[in-house]
């Protein structure tokens, strides 16, 4: 019995956690148990996620299978991209130099900054009343 292969990796974002399977098929692509129409309803959104297999042009190569937590639907998607990506490159080293050039191999490090205490917000100060 021949052992199936498959390639995982990990894709972050804000504050999303993608954990991403690539094995060979016809190209579907299936985020948390649910078809990537069904989970992602904004086009710009599943456009990101497939951006890597465009410029690869494996489209139609690998069955993509994702677990996806934490943040919203544009980290998410970010995470996503993230983890095709590194899983691409375990499946072929060679498309690094591709992939590199387009900017998805480097983790996006902006994340939310937090809110300081005895302010409105992370920058953002309760406004000033001189009397």
């Amino acid at each position: 019995m021949e052992k199936e292969v498959s390639f995982y990796a990990t894709g972050r974002r804000k504050s999303s956690i993608a954990r991403t399977w690539l094995k060979p098929g016809k190209g579907n692509i299936v985020v948390n148990d649910r078809a990537i129409e069904d989970y992602f309803s904004v086009p710009a959104a599943r456009y990101a996620i497939s951006q890597p297999l465009i410029m690869t042009q494996t489209q139609g190569i690998y069955d993509i299978h994702v677990r996806v937590l934490g943040g919203g639907t544009s980290g998410q998607a970010g995470a996503i991209r993230h983890g095709i990506t590194r899983a691409l490159m375990l499946a072929d080293p060679e498309l690094r130099s591709v992939l590199k050039k387009a900017g998805f191999v480097r983790r996006d490090p902006r994340s939310k900054e937090r809110k300081k205490y005895g302010q409105r917000a992370a920058r953002a100060r309760f406004q000033f009343s001189k009397r």
